[in-house]
């Protein structure tokens, strides 16, 4: 399995992200928290990485931290809750905020997220806890989460309308999503973080 990549980053189109690795491109998805934290193209990275291996696709994920991993991976456990459910709430809040609100029992905030309903929502709580109380990792990143932003892309309401739309949204309800939203000045990270806490009002 594929634990880390380190090195030069060769595109993001959010939730893409392509790495060359001496010569090999690894294709890889991340939420919008490890979106924040990218540099810009051509210098060097280095994410922690999960691996999907389904019978039609192998699919890699990728985190700029081990928390925000860690995160993913206890979501993925949770009944109903797949690798791009789980990418989707980590883009709609950060690692270190969903921890704070599985910590508080704060279902009513997580129902705000894309595709977490009030069941889930309340699951979530129930089965996350427990592991966030004794994984040391999961909860310094509660207490202590900081996140950076990254440079401005050059057509980010575009560039947010296709990351939508590729973390299952309708181009027309993507559309409708950023319509709704003041986008300006922001990045496009910015604008799909926001569409994303909006959508699930």
């Amino acid at each position: 399995m594929i634990g880390r990549l380190q090195g030069t980053l060769l595109e993001k189109h959010p939730p893409a992200i392509l790495i060359d690795v001496q010569g090999v491109g690894y294709e890889l998805e991340a939420s919008m928290s490890t979106f924040y934290h990218l540099p810009e193209c051509g210098e060097t990275i280095t994410l922690h990485t999960h691996m999907v291996v389904r019978e039609d696709a192998q699919l890699l994920y990728g985190f700029y931290s081990l928390s925000e991993r860690q995160m993913f991976r206890n979501l993925i456990k949770i009944s109903g809750v797949g690798p791009k459910l789980a990418l989707t709430i980590l883009s709609g809040m950060s690692a270190e905020d969903f921890s704070r609100c599985i910590m508080d029992g704060d279902s009513k905030a997580l129902t705000r997220l894309p595709g977490v309903g009030k069941k889930t929502a309340e699951r979530l709580v129930i089965e996350l806890k427990d592991r966030l109380e004794k994984d040391d990792t999961l909860t310094l990143a509660a207490t202590n989460g900081t996140t950076e932003k990254i440079e401005r892309q050059a057509n980010p309401v575009n560039d947010a309308v296709s990351a939508l739309i590729s973390l299952g949204y309708k181009a027309q309800q993507a559309s409708q999503m950023i319509r709704d939203l003041d986008v300006e000045d922001r990045t496009t990270e910015e604008i799909i973080r926001a569409a994303l806490q909006a959508g699930g009002k």
